[in-house]
């Protein structure tokens, strides 16, 4: 039976184990130690997406690819493995909160750190779309406050199409109020549903709330479709900006330059 949690102390390819950080949808993240005792973020994935050899070769283009992103707004991708019988990536570890923590626990931006994170994520995700890349999960908890600025996190590798979509239900994992409805509704992932998620991360970070709610699912759903967003307390340019960017139709959406 396959371990699906690992303890400190525990090797992984080569890495120590020291302690968990998380666990999401694609696998769980742990601060882990290399072979030289530096500290670095290995994320296991679950075995569903390192089943077949189709998934991991994937796995394997897609890291390399993410290796050619260059930008100090993206973390850095170090290693990976796809050969044995589970997969990890090994990532730069990145030192500080989430901005979900920050807004939370110190409340929302002014206008200046605003758009410093407006600015720098929209590079980084420049950056990740010339790569032929989607990160595919953009929301507060996958964004650090790191020192230099915003480092966006966890891309959402290994997510086939195929493995990611909820057949049942028609839309792909995710957060809810951080999707897109175009995904929602059954469209591929693509780098509108990512710039998506950057308008709603703003939007998060300006208001302190998540811009669609959080519950219940189904309500939170219909204002995503609708476009019903909460930005109460932002600024009039700043609304009018971002509830463009979060029209529900994608061909009518303000642009990210024009949000900036």
């Amino acid at each position: 039976m396959e371990r699906s949690e690992r303890t400190p102390g525990d090797d992984v390819g080569g890495y120590t184990i020291v302690r968990p950080l998380g666990t999401g949808a694609t696998g769980t993240v742990y601060v882990a130690e290399d072979g030289g005792g530096a500290q670095v973020a290995l994320k296991v994935l679950h075995p569903a997406y390192a089943a077949t050899p189709d998934s991991r070769d994937r796995l394997l283009r897609e890291v390399a690819a993410m290796r050619k992103v260059r930008d100090d707004a993206f973390v850095t991708v170090l290693d990976a493995e796809a050969d044995g019988h589970e997969a990890f990536i090994v990532m730069e570890l990145v030192d500080g909160p989430s901005l979900e923590d920050e807004v939370l626990g110190g409340g929302p931006f002014d206008a200046e750190d605003l758009l410093e994170l407006a600015e720098k994520l929209a590079r980084a995700l420049r950056s990740v779309h010339a790569a032929g890349l989607v990160h595919r999960d953009v929301k507060p908890s996958n964004i650090l406050l790191a020192e230099h600025g915003p480092v966006l996190i966890d891309f959402g590798i290994a997510q086939a199409t195929a493995d990611s979509r909820l057949t049942s239900h028609g839309f792909v994992m995710g957060t809810p109020g951080y999707l897109a409805p175009e995904l929602l509704d059954g469209a591929e992932p693509s780098p509108a549903g990512d710039w998506w998620g950057w308008a709603a991360a703003l939007a998060f970070a300006v208001t302190g709330r998540a811009p669609f709610g959080v519950r219940p699912l189904e309500a939170v759903l219909g204002r995503v479709r609708a476009g019903e967003v909460d930005l109460a307390g932002a600024g009039t340019l700043t609304a009018e900006a971002l509830r463009g960017a979060l029209d529900p139709d994608p061909a009518r959406r303000t642009s990210p330059g024009e949000v900036i």
